[in-house]
């Protein structure tokens, strides 16, 4: 099916459709704002330059992080990996405490979801995008996390694998 609207775009939902075809990274973005942590799952997340070391992450125009994230400039960014698929989508809630029962901690000033790859940044700029405000952020401290990462794909979380070598 292939159906255009002229020159404002594809019908959004045969946009949502194509895009569920697109397999993304799905990490948590925290910040701590008033001494409370608080946080949402993305999948619009990407690495955009080693020097300086920057990244974009998206963000609903409507998110309650976003705000926070205006007044306190920081935020984390937990990669997630394959067994915190639980984790993803109970951050993905429109839950009033996310955190209740979940194992984090205080790093760099950020909360820190335990297990989980980690990058704490600053941001560089918010620059709207539609429904969304992508936010650049130059990361100020990493640590990695090798494991299966957790993937979101034709609407369902998995990981990804490398293939065996001569298939």
């Amino acid at each position: 099916m292939t159906v255009t609207t002229g020159p404002a775009g594809v019908d959004g939902e045969l946009f949502r459709e194509a895009m569920a075809g697109v397999c993304a990274p799905v990490s948590v973005v925290t910040t701590l704002h008033e001494g409370r942590p608080h946080g949402t799952t993305v999948s619009a997340f990407a690495a955009l330059s080693a020097d300086p070391p920057l990244v974009s992450v998206a963000l609903d125009t409507g998110s309650r992080l976003l705000a926070r994230v205006r007044a306190t400039g920081r935020i984390g960014i937990n990669v997630l990996t394959r067994e915190h698929s639980a984790l993803a989508l109970s951050f993905a809630s429109k839950a009033a405490d996310k955190f209740a029962g979940v194992d984090w901690l205080l790093e760099d000033g950020l909360p820190r979801l335990a297990g989980a790859g980690w990058l704490a940044c600053t941001v560089a700029d918010l620059v709207p995008g539609g429904d969304h405000v992508v936010a650049f952020v130059r990361v100020t401290s990493a640590v990695p996390r090798l494991d299966e990462p957790l993937t979101y794909h034709n609407r369902a979380f998995g990981t990804h694998l490398p293939e065996e070598a001569g298939s």
